[in-house]
């Protein structure tokens, strides 16, 4: 029988890495994450794993990396300038195709900001935060029950596709408390080992499914791990038709997956005139406001991207020729991937910037506006 137990968003995410398989955490404390860390200290060396505390995110995300190399599922949480600081080495996991999941609890920003109170206003930094060309995947929760299943969705991710997942949360999913029923089965993907011999091994092969079989540290396989462009064999190159492959394969890797993905709800979208596209914790208020909306006769409907990143585009083309309005607590980050779709004339906004919630009402007033 499952199991339902009342839990913080943060908890719930700790529950399903843990769930998920992860034995290793390297973390720096910072509000409003902490609770992630704190859990992750107790628990893992219960069940044999290992937690860190390190002097600072910048070495927190080189652990996970560090980890993740020897085979352990690893996880690092964060928020704040705390991501900012984890941004260069982010790009190292990206362009190495380490799999690994760094948790962002959003929160006040810039610098040091509002540290309790929430916002989404990292967005795009969780697509381009680091440099260069490279592919991302970033999921975002908009419950305590979602924190839990996200987290394994997270870790699965990452795994089979060779990637870092960002778990995109913000300040008031992470601290809200709800009922999750934790399933007895979970699905639960490991990376593609090696089937060949060590001396066999090419580390970055570029094969059909363009995500290549990855070796743990200690278990015979010989490779090169480097931030440097590299070819097949993982050494560094300034040839540029193999820099011109790898790019190829790094950046359109996920393209062939993008259908299992990119995740998304759609509520009372069908027959709408005007559709809401929230996330997070505004997804909430802008349902409650639908339900009223409907109740008055208003045709809305919502769409809520669970992945933002690959951006859902396909799922909300199919929309076209409807209004929609953008809900979100930034000045307007989302929002320029709907205006890219739909164009400017079609899409209006509704922001918030002053660490309060998007409350029902206002989502309310503005589906009036608009209609």
């Amino acid at each position: 029988m499952n199991k339902a137990r009342l839990m913080q968003g943060n908890e719930a995410v700790a529950e399903g890495a843990l769930a998920a398989g992860v034995r290793f955490y390297a973390g720096y404390p910072i509000t409003p994450s902490t609770e992630i860390a704190e859990i992750m200290a107790e628990r893992l060396p219960l069940i044999g794993g290992t937690f860190i505390q390190m002097e600072d995110e910048i070495g927190s995300m080189a652990a996970i990396i560090g980890a993740s190399l020897t085979g352990l599922k690893s996880l690092t949480a964060t928020s704040g300038p705390g991501f900012s600081l984890k941004q260069e080495n982010l790009g190292y996991a990206i362009a190495t195709e380490v799999p690994c999941v760094v948790v962002n609890v959003q929160r006040g920003g810039p610098s040091t900001g509002l540290p309790t109170a929430p916002a989404q206003a990292d967005v795009m930094q969780a697509r381009w935060g680091t440099h260069g060309d490279h592919p991302i995947i970033a999921l975002t929760p908009s419950s305590v029950q979602e924190c839990y299943e996200l987290a394994v969705i997270a870790f699965n991710m990452a795994e089979e596709f060779r990637i870092p997942v960002i778990l995109l949360m913000d300040e008031v999913i992470g601290h809200l408390r709800e009922k999750v029923v934790l399933p007895e089965v979970l699905s639960i993907v490991d990376r593609k080992k090696p089937n060949v011999p060590p001396s066999e091994y090419i580390a970055y092969e570029n094969n059909e499914s363009m995500i290549p079989a990855m070796a743990n540290f200690g278990d015979g396989y010989r490779y090169h791990v480097t931030g440097l462009t590299h070819n097949e064999k993982g050494l560094p190159t300034g040839n540029p038709e193999i820099t011109k492959k790898f790019m190829q394969r790094l950046t359109q890797k996920l393209n062939p997956y993008l259908d299992r993905i990119q995740l998304v709800e759609e509520v009372e979208i069908d027959d709408a005139e005007l559709i809401v596209v929230a996330y997070g914790c505004i997804a909430r208020s802008a349902l409650e406001a639908i339900h009223i909306a409907r109740s008055e006769g208003l045709k809305v409907g919502l769409f809520r991207p669970i992945t933002i990143w690959p951006f859902p585009q396909k799922q909300l083309e199919k929309y076209e020729g409807r209004k929609y309005l953008v809900a979100e607590m930034n000045s307007g980050q989302l929002v320029g991937e709907i205006e890219r779709l739909f164009g400017y004339k079609a899409v209006e906004r509704l922001n918030r910037i002053d660490g309060e919630l998007i409350t029902p009402k206002e989502v309310l007033d503005r589906i009036r506006e608009v209609i």
